[in-house]
């Protein structure tokens, strides 16, 4: 078998919580609870969830801009956890990361130029200040933007022009993989299906795999091979996209899906509504975390026990006692 080019198996991140300022420790919020997936090279894996579920920290935690609690994070067969401050730094030629918000993850006071060729500076890819320049250059126009904005600064783009800086940047090393963490969930819809259609024509030209972190699953839906469904810190269901969004498994993908607009009038959905609020990650709920509001549930089963993922079919996983 091909070795995946990124595998994380039991991922976790733990966040204690203080009383106060000098009180002691008051609990945990398990924003990552023993999470596994694999990326395969050149492919791109949806992760999807309502906000507060631990996408965010989950591809965080892969490039230890957070450190993990515990689990195994494994890049081309290298231990992530164990490298040391000057072995991270050259792994992070190869991952990349695209950030969720482009009006805060850019520096306001460097220049464009400045911004893209930071990376280049850092890694010492470029030998002469021309290399630089049309280096640059080259990363600005490969995603859509012109020579001449080197010498702006961000607050003179657009939102779209201002993530597409954002992307040439995660670029500029020729990384292997890139975590997309939310990258047009600020951005106007129009503006959306030209990041996500400019995200798709880089997979093809550079071989890229992507972790796409959305909480809308139209958009995962357009550029994911695989989906990966997160609900309170744990993967519930993991599928191809097109498997997923035609016969999904998990009650709580069945009432995500039944959740997405239908742009044909005609086309009627019935929508499944779940009872009760999104519990608190401070105090989850024992057993499967999702039986509080789950249509099917069954007690004392689903109180008690955690259902592992299991597989119901060639590359469709499900974490459910009764699917």
């Amino acid at each position: 078998m091909i070795e995946p080019l990124l595998s994380v198996r039991k991922l976790t991140k733990e966040f204690p919580l203080k009383r106060g300022l000098f009180a002691g420790h008051a609990g945990s919020v398990y924003a990552v609870d023993g999470v596994d997936f694999d990326i395969d090279r050149s492919e791109t894996l949806g992760l999807v969830g309502e906000s507060g579920c631990g996408k965010s920290t989950t591809g965080r935690c892969v490039l230890r801009l957070i450190e993990p609690t515990s689990g195994e994070i494994n890049f081309e067969g290298k231990n992530v956890r164990s490298l040391e401050a000057g072995q991270l730094r050259i792994l992070r030629r190869d991952i990349q990361i695209i950030f969720q918000d482009p009006y805060a993850s850019l520096n306001p006071r460097m220049s464009v130029g400045a911004i893209v060729g930071e990376a280049l500076i850092i890694h010492r890819l470029t030998k002469t200040r021309r290399q630089f320049e049309e280096r640059v250059v080259n990363l600005l126009e490969t995603v859509g933007l012109q020579a001449d904005h080197m010498g702006r600064h961000p607050h003179e783009f657009s939102g779209g022009q201002r993530q597409r800086i954002g992307i040439a940047r995660a670029l500029a090393v020729e990384p292997k993989l890139i975590i997309c963490d939310e990258p047009v969930s600020a951005l106007d819809v129009s503006i959306q299906a030209q990041v996500i259609n400019l995200l798709e024509d880089l997979q093809q030209k550079f071989g890229l795999a992507y972790l796409f972190i959305a909480h809308d699953l139209s958009v995962v839906e357009h550029i994911s091979r695989r989906v990966a469904v997160m609900y309170l810190g744990r993967i519930v269901e993991t599928a191809p996209a097109r498997e997923l969004y035609t016969s999904p498994l998990h009650p709580y993908t069945e009432a995500l899906l039944s959740a997405v607009p239908i742009p044909d009038p005609k086309v009627k959905r019935q929508r499944m509504r779940l009872a009760g609020e999104v519990p608190s990650p401070i105090n989850p709920p024992p057993g499967c975390h999702f039986h509080t509001r789950c249509p099917i549930a069954q007690f004392p089963l689903c109180k008690s026990e955690t259902p592992l993922l299991k597989q119901s079919s060639n590359g469709h996983w499900v974490a459910c006692h009764f699917r």
